[in-house]
C-alpha cells in the first residue's frame, strides 16, 4: 500500500452548489412511511435529510464495475475493492430550509492505514461544511473505510449484543423496494444495494446490503417520531455490522438520564448490535 502517495490527497477540496427542493423531501417521507404534509417554502429540513442533495452525478462511462465512480478524483485511489460508509459526526448550527440555495465545501482531512483482523484497512476522513444564506448550517465528518474482499477462511467477527433497555423500538423490513427507493433518492449506483446477483455472486454477501446512511436516517426518524418537538444539536453514528434484506431489523432508542442525550442503536433479528449512535438535543421537549 503506497500510503505516501495516497496521503497526497490530504487537503484536497471540492465545492458543490444545490437548492433544497420539495420533491426529494416528499419522496423520502413516503419511503420512511411517514404521513407528513407536503413541505412549505421556508420549512426546516429534518436532520440528515441533506443527504438528498449534492448527489454524485458521474457519467455512466465513469462508473466502475461495482457501480461506484472509478477510483481517483476527489477521493484517493485506494487499491482495495470494498468501500463502506463507516460512520460520521454532525453538528447542526441552524436549519436548512426548503428553497434555500446551499453550498457544500468538502476537504480530505486524513488518510490512514491500519492492519485489521482480516487484512489491510484504509480510512479516509472527509469534512463537509454546508452553508445557506445565513452561513454554515451544519458541519459533518464522514468516515470512509476501504478493505479487501473477505476470504472463505476468514474468521467471522464475534457479534456484540445490543442493549435491551430501549424506550422506543420500531421493526424495519428492508425489502428490495425500500433499498431501491433509497438508492434512487440518493443517486447511489453501488450495486450491493439493489443487484442481488452481483452482491451474492461477486461480493459474497448473503443478500442486499442496507445502506449505512439509511439506517442512520431511520434512527433519527425514530427520535423524531417519539420526540417531535426536539431540536438536535449533534449526531454521531458508527456502523458495527452490516444488515441485509434477508431478515427484519430493529431501530431502538431512549432518552438518557441527563434529559438531553438520546441513545440510539440498530440491531439485527438475532439481537446483535449493527449501528451505534447518539444525538444531543439543544431544545429538550417537555
Amino acid at each position: 500500500m503506497d500510503m505516501p502517495y495516497l496521503r497526497e490527497w490530504l487537503g484536497r477540496t471540492e465545492t458543490y452548489h444545490d437548492e433544497i427542493t420539495r420533491t426529494p423531501i416528499t419522496a423520502l417521507s413516503a419511503t420512511l412511511d411517514r404521513d407528513d404534509a407536503p413541505p412549505g417554502k421556508g420549512e426546516a429540513l429534518p436532520p440528515l435529510w441533506h443527504w438528498l442533495y449534492f448527489l454524485p452525478v458521474h457519467r455512466q462511462s465513469e462508473l466502475g464495475p461495482d457501480g461506484h465512480a472509478a477510483r481517483g478524483g476527489f477521493l484517493p485511489p485506494v487499491p482495495l475493492p470494498r468501500r463502506m460508509w463507516a460512520g460520521g459526526r454532525l453538528q447542526f448550527h441552524h436549519p436548512l430550509r426548503l428553497a434555500d440555495a446551499i453550498t457544500r465545501e468538502s476537504r480530505i482531512v486524513d488518510v490512514s492505514y491500519k492492519e485489521g483482523r482480516t487484512g489491510p484497512l484504509v480510512f479516509v476522513l472527509v469534512r463537509h461544511e454546508i452553508s445557506n444564506a445565513d452561513g454554515v448550517a451544519l458541519t459533518e465528518e464522514h468516515d470512509i473505510v476501504y478493505r479487501d474482499n473477505p476470504k472463505p477462511d476468514d474468521p467471522a467477527p464475534k457479534p456484540i449484543a445490543a442493549r435491551s433497555d430501549h424506550d422506543w423500538m420500531r421493526e424495519i423490513r428492508p425489502d428490495d423496494v425500500l433499498l431501491f427507493r433509497y438508492s434512487a433518492l440518493t443517486f447511489n449506483g453501488h450495486r450491493i444495494h439493489y443487484d442481488r446477483r452481483y452482491v451474492t455472486e461477486v461480493e459474497g454477501y448473503p443478500g442486499l446490503v442496507v445502506h449505512g446512511p439509511l439506517i442512520a436516517t431511520l434512527l433519527m426518524d425514530l427520535l423524531r417520531r417519539n420526540l417531535p418537538e426536539a431540536v438536535v444539536a449533534q449526531f454521531s453514528f458508527r456502523a458495527i455490522k452490516p444488515l441485509f434484506d434477508t431478515a427484519p431489523f430493529f431501530v431502538c432508542g431512549k432518552l438518557d438520564s441527563d434529559g438531553k442525550t438520546v441513545l440510539l442503536w440498530a440491531k439485527d433479528a438475532t439481537g446483535a448490535l449493527t449501528m451505534d449512535a447518539s444525538a444531543t438535543l439543544v431544545q429538550v421537549p417537555n
